[in-house]
């Protein structure tokens, strides 16, 4: 049973998929998101009092770290019943560096609240979200929250809106009395607000919802109106094509505007029905065919797992939204490919941290299960064999590139470290953990400073588990310029049978990429054949330990032609010793030289940023290719840089941009550094040699 407007109780079993809403409050951190969704689970009655962000009360942000540094980091599951109508409420984090936990909520529902601070305007992040769900095809509402903070200018707030977002959008109700109150503009045309005349914003909305259906054109000019509550048909189609967007206002802390907001919800905004579908895809590759889920109680299930939360002491909880069927207790379920069903024992609503068991789930609900260790980000939960190959579009998720490498404290501790933090990965579709062979490093990528902070902060609080962490090493190489030649005599005596190997050899730089070759032009049996693995043992032990700076050695040929051998005290160890021995010296006479890796960079970013973000690359060494417009008034920058240069890049990017930009790297190649930084390395590892 839920509670309703009026405290009574909602039986479950009356509630339908066209009795289901799903709302996702998403923007920037400080729009106040959690306090509006506080204030509308107290006014639909399923809280007894609005929870303090100060005093960590809130039902969303319950998570210990959460509390601490008083705004979400996660993506927070609520429902509320009011009038009949259960409302799904997910509250997702603000940061620029969380869109793996704000993103996915996209995934789960019909409407994307983007709530913007009166006091801060528009920011990035607000529209980042629009162009998110613009891009899902999701119903969008603008929320204007804060609105009774002090001087703040909301008509022209209005405006800067649809100069932004369009002239679609268009507000629904209006403040009043100095944003003490709000007046409704849909169902009401009498009276005055603060931007004047009522009158004039509801014939505008009106206008605006009747221009997609000709039959209220025609009544709408013959009669100079038409009434409101016979528009829900051309609403709804008007919010799926993106020609309405609805703005709406609210004080989340004072309730102004909450009980509107709540009656909004329920009247106006979409069922499951009423929405445009997911795309679903079934099959793989080029050969997947676009599907859409049935918002049918009696088909086969369908269900879309969009969060995924590991506690060490519960287990693997899945949060899914339901799109087809009806999942109980007992039901058995496929998770995508899997061969092998799992029975769902109990089946949960989430209020919160709270677990709230229900009979069932329906079209449009959005549930949890909990200790299925085959479930995963993304996965399509299924009844029926034949679906295994259905999936949904993936979301364009931003490519995590700020990277830290992480070791663990206590020796020994690595096997346990990797086991952790993959749990932690498994949580979160922005982070990826990756170890680099080439500077033996395990290294954790993320959003951005703040992404991987938060990490940390979990693996001490949470699993009770200390790292070390340092930036990732750059995957320098060496390689010659030069022909050179090299010799050795490698002789041991000590008692007994000696060692003795001599190693006459030649190198030569190959092409970039060229790698390695390795030629025996030995004559004579100066070095007989079964030494001649233990010499190339020898060069390549060069090859990965380093000449000059400690680095790999690449793109270079090495011709071995001539040597001398002992009857009796040659042995493998000689030639190795000899090899390595002459291959340095040769290396030492050929120019040696250290290569970095250079990135082709792609960054995204407000066109009126442009300017000092090819400034600051051009100050790191960097290439720009050239400038394209994207949309949204943003623009892209393509170009190459050193990998080197990238260390903080993200960070510096952010306060360029206000946290608006993006970038992404791929390697394209290799190339000598400047002469004072390959100073540096060699110096350095001049230095580490001698500790």
């Amino acid at each position: 049973m839920a509670a309703n407007s009026n405290g009574a109780s909602t039986p479950e079993s009356s509630i339908t998929t066209r009795s289901l809403r799903t709302l996702a409050l998403v923007g920037p951190t400080g729009s106040g998101k959690t306090v509006l969704a506080e204030a509308l689970l107290h006014r639909a009655g399923a809280i007894a009092a609005a929870g303090s962000i100060e005093r960590g009360s809130t039902v969303s942000d319950f998570d210990p770290l959460e509390k601490r540094m008083q705004h979400s980091l996660n993506t927070a599951v609520m429902h509320a019943t009011f009038g009949g109508t259960r409302i799904h409420l997910l509250d997702t984090p603000g940061g620029s560096d969380l869109l793996g936990q704000s993103l996915p909520s996209l995934e789960a529902v019909e409407t994307a609240a983007i709530v913007i601070n009166a006091a801060a305007g528009i920011e990035p992040m607000a529209v980042r979200m629009m162009e998110y769900a613009a891009e899902r095809h999701l119903d969008r509402l603008i929320i204007v929250n804060r609105i009774d903070t002090p001087g703040v200018d909301l008509a022209a707030l209005l405006a800067q809106i649809q100069a932004v977002f369009g002239k679609e959008c268009l507000p629904l109700n209006l403040p009043d009395a100095g944003a003490s109150r709000v007046v409704d503009c849909f169902y009401n045309r009498e009276g005055h607000s603060d931007f004047g005349a009522v009158d004039a914003a509801h014939r505008a909305l009106v206008e605006q919802v009747v221009e997609v259906d000709s039959a209220f054109v025609e009544r709408y000019l013959n009669d100079g109106d038409v009434d409101a509550s016979e528009l829900h048909a051309p609403l709804e189609q008007a919010l799926r094509e993106g020609h309405l967007v609805p703005v709406c206002f609210t004080a989340g802390r004072s309730g102004v505007g909450i009980a509107e907001l709540l009656d909004i919800i329920v009247k106006l905004l979409p069922n499951p029905t009423e929405s445009n579908p997911p795309d679903f895809l079934n099959g793989e590759g080029a050969d997947a065919m676009v599907m859409h889920a049935d918002c049918d109680p009696s088909k086969h299930v369908l269900a879309h797992v969009f969060k995924i939360a590991i506690d060490p002491f519960v287990g693997k909880m899945g949060v899914l939204r339901v799109h087809q069927g009806t999942i109980t207790p007992g039901s058995l379920l496929y998770v995508g490919h899997g061969r092998k069903p799992f029975k769902v024992a109990h089946l949960f609503m989430l209020q919160g941290k709270e677990h709230i068991e229900v009979a069932q789930a329906i079209p449009g609900d959005i549930c949890a299960v909990a200790k299925v260790d085959e479930l995963h980000f993304d996965a399509v939960l299924h009844d029926a064999a034949e679906d295994e190959h259905i999936h949904l579009r993936p979301l364009p998720f931003p490519v995590p590139v700020h990277g830290l490498a992480i070791s663990p404290k206590r020796h020994g501790d690595e096997q346990r470290m990797w086991e952790i933090l993959s749990k932690l990965v498994a949580e979160d579709p922005c982070l990826k953990l990756e170890h680099v062979a080439a500077t033996n490093q395990t290294i954790l990528f993320g959003l951005g400073d703040l992404h991987l902070r938060i990490l940390l902060e979990r693996l001490r609080e949470v699993y009770r588990f200390e790292v070390d962490t340092q930036p990732p090493r750059i995957a320098y190489r060496e390689t010659v310029t030069s022909n050179a030649e090299g010799h050795h005599r490698h002789k041991k005596q000590s008692g007994g049978a000696g060692q003795f190997g001599e190693v006459f050899l030649r190198i030569e730089p190959l092409a970039r990429g060229g790698g390695f070759e390795f030629v025996d032009q030995v004559k004579g049996g100066t070095i007989p054949g079964q030494f001649m693995p233990a010499v190339e043992k020898g060069v390549r032990e060069v090859l990965q330990m380093g000449a000059i700076a400690g680095y790999p050695v690449v793109d270079v040929r090495v011709i071995v032609y001539d040597g001398k051998h002992h009857s009796v005290d040659s042995k493998e160890i000689a030639f190795v010793t000899a090899a390595r021995k002459a291959f340095l010296a040769a290396i030492r006479e050929a120019r040696p030289l250290v290569l970095e890796p250079v990135v082709n960079i792609e960054i995204t970013a407000p066109e009126t940023n442009i300017g000092d973000i090819t400034g600051d690359l051009s100050s790191r060494r960097g290439l720009v290719n050239g400038t394209d417009s994207a949309p949204g008034g943003m623009a892209q920058v393509k170009g190459q840089v050193p990998q080197s240069e990238l260390t903080d890049y993200q960070t510096r990017l952010n306060a360029m941009t206000s946290g608006a930009g993006r970038f992404v790297t791929t390697l394209s190649h290799y190339e000598g550094v400047p002469p004072a930084m390959q100073q540096k390395l060699v110096a350095a590892h001049r230095v580490h040699d001698d500790d």
